[in-house]
């Protein structure tokens, strides 16, 4: 058990650009910094690693990170591509996302750093958005590959046209956790030639030798899958706020999900802090909003 994990994300670093405004976006952003979050109260860091653009989104994301204490170290910069942005509007609390081709995270290199970093993290949130495109595509699979020691969460995020057999597939097996929502989990058995209900989770966990398989259920939360086991978090719900919204739930859950793991915590216990961080942000307007206090000292014995 590492008591001070290094929790990382790869792939899109964003603006999610809501009715209320812009917000920082990305799912594996949104999981680093939660992470991070979480790390202040209980010991560790979330580390992001992603390609940005030299302007003025790309400045203020490096400023949203440092106002967290974060490293950003790792979100190389392009001269050539902009920022990545996604249009979200909201039917409901419910998003509904148009996300912007060809920015920077697209273009996402190979380095030494990164291959320092992938020797040493402890557990990594990877998803399907981010590896859309070449280079990015390549980066990240081989960061996965070389991160053999660190726990490796591929988050099922299938937005809009970005998502394949060959990228749910590699992704499936270069992962130790694969985390999906209750609306994805028919779609990808289809795509994977699978049974279309929850007879296919014993069946993916034991394909791909998986040790978890998490599935989000909105408002009934998150429950999770093991071999021999399976736990449904402790029910959590907070007010919400005037424009509150669902997005980055499922990312602060995923974080949880990591801290949980690392931390060598029964099931059960990760489970419920995921319902409790997933429930507080969907109270809340945007994916990244600061974690209170009252949350999350419970969770230090």
């Amino acid at each position: 058990m590492n008591k001070k994990p290094l929790i990382t994300g790869i792939g899109e670093a964003l603006y999610d650009l809501l009715p209320a405004g812009p917000v920082l976006g990305g799912a594996p952003l949104n999981a680093a910094l939660q992470a991070h979050q979480i790390g202040l109260y209980l010991g560790g860091q979330g580390v992001m690693v992603s390609r940005i653009g030299q302007d003025e989104l790309g400045s203020s994301l490096i400023k949203k990170l440092q106002e967290h204490g974060m490293d950003h170290t790792f979100l190389q910069q392009d001269t050539n591509a902009d920022t990545g942005t996604v249009n979200i509007t909201l039917n409901g609390t419910e998003p509904e996302y148009e996300i912007t081709e060809n920015v920077a995270w697209d273009k996402l290199e190979w380095s030494e750093q990164l291959s320092n970093l992938a020797n040493r993290c402890d557990a990594i949130c990877f998803g399907t958005l981010g590896q859309r495109l070449e280079p990015a595509k390549s980066t990240i699979q081989k960061f996965i590959r070389t991160a053999t020691q660190a726990n490796r969460l591929f988050d099922v995020n299938l937005r809009q046209k970005y998502f394949s057999r060959d990228i749910l597939d590699v992704g499936f097996q270069s992962a130790s956790i694969v985390k999906m929502n209750e609306a994805e989990l028919p779609i990808v058995s289809a795509i994977l030639n699978l049974p279309k209900d929850k007879s296919t989770i014993p069946k993916i966990i034991d394909h791909y030798s998986l040790d978890l398989f998490v599935l989000t259920r909105g408002k009934l939360g998150t429950k999770i899958y093991s071999h021999n086991d399976i736990v449904e978090g402790i029910p959590a719900y907070f007010s919400p706020e005037e424009k509150a919204d669902s997005v980055g739930a499922g990312d602060a859950c995923s974080a949880a999900i990591l801290h949980g793991v690392v931390r060598g915590w029964h099931l059960q216990k990760t489970a419920n802090l995921a319902n409790q961080l997933g429930a507080y942000v969907a109270s809340r307007s945007g994916a990244t909003p600061n974690l209170p206090l009252e949350i999350l000292s419970e969770w230090k014995t």
